[in-house]
């Protein structure tokens, strides 16, 4: 019997400050999380996997070899920490919901920690199977550019390179100037942002803000999931009627 999921209705305040609680050596620990697990169930499980089951549908229509199941190692990130290889304290402080087909692949996201959402894509720039931004980074340059102009992608995304931790490169990414840059690095973020002030991010509406971002940068993406991008841009013209 499958679990039944409610439609998405914004994320909780709760699971912001839940994560913010994380941060700190007192509550990180499997006895505090234990004892708050029906906060972490609640406001954050539950609403995320409401998100992925909402935003399904869009993804299986634009491509269908996206993950859209709402199942931890799927779509969501588990917050406890392997300890078999990290240190230090057992939970992450951030939750992460992630659309992509494979582990590191290419992919979309949501990101929540304290601090509110970062939603958007990134990109895989190093060289493996199936990974191939870095070859048409080169082959597609012009092409590229003419995709971020054409849909809208120049001025609308922070560019920041995920070491660590996101480095922000660039406030306002615009691919007439800075494009370059992305070839210089490994892994690409390009994303917006939601404040805990932002009461979008409490509301039914992030789901079509959500849709919105993510159709807009599709077309960048087919860059790095096919050696034929253009292709599936010409696909993705065919099959989306989503205004910008």
């Amino acid at each position: 019997m499958k679990d039944t999921i409610s439609p998405f209705g914004g994320f909780d305040k709760k699971a912001l400050e839940f994560l913010g609680s994380l941060e700190h050596e007192r509550y990180n620990n499997t006895v505090w999380f234990n004892k708050n697990r029906d906060t972490y169930d609640n406001s954050i499980v539950i609403p995320s996997k409401a998100f992925v089951q909402s935003i399904g549908q869009f993804f299986n229509h634009l491509n269908p070899s996206i993950r859209t199941e709402p199942k931890f190692n799927k779509t969501l990130m588990r917050i406890s920490k392997d300890m078999r290889f990290a240190k230090g304290l057992p939970y992450k402080t951030y939750f992460l919901i992630h659309f992509g087909k494979f582990k590191m692949d290419s992919e979309f996201y949501v990101y929540l920690d304290k601090n509110g959402i970062s939603y958007g894509m990134f990109l895989n720039n190093s060289t493996g199977d199936e990974l191939y931004f870095n070859q048409n980074f080169v082959k597609f340059n012009k092409d590229i550019l003419n995709t971020c102009e054409r849909f809208g992608i120049n001025k609308k995304f922070m560019l920041s390179e995920l070491n660590k931790e996101p480095e922000l490169r660039i406030k306002n990414f615009d691919a007439k100037k800075n494009l370059a840059l992305l070839g210089t690095m490994k892994f690409i973020l390009l994303e917006k942002q939601l404040t805990i002030k932002d009461k979008l991010i409490f509301s039914p509406d992030f789901l079509t803000e959500a849709i919105k971002t993510f159709s807009r940068l599709y077309p960048l993406y087919c860059f790095a999931v096919s050696p034929d991008p253009l292709r599936l841009i010409e696909e993705f013209d065919e099959r989306m009627g989503i205004a910008l």
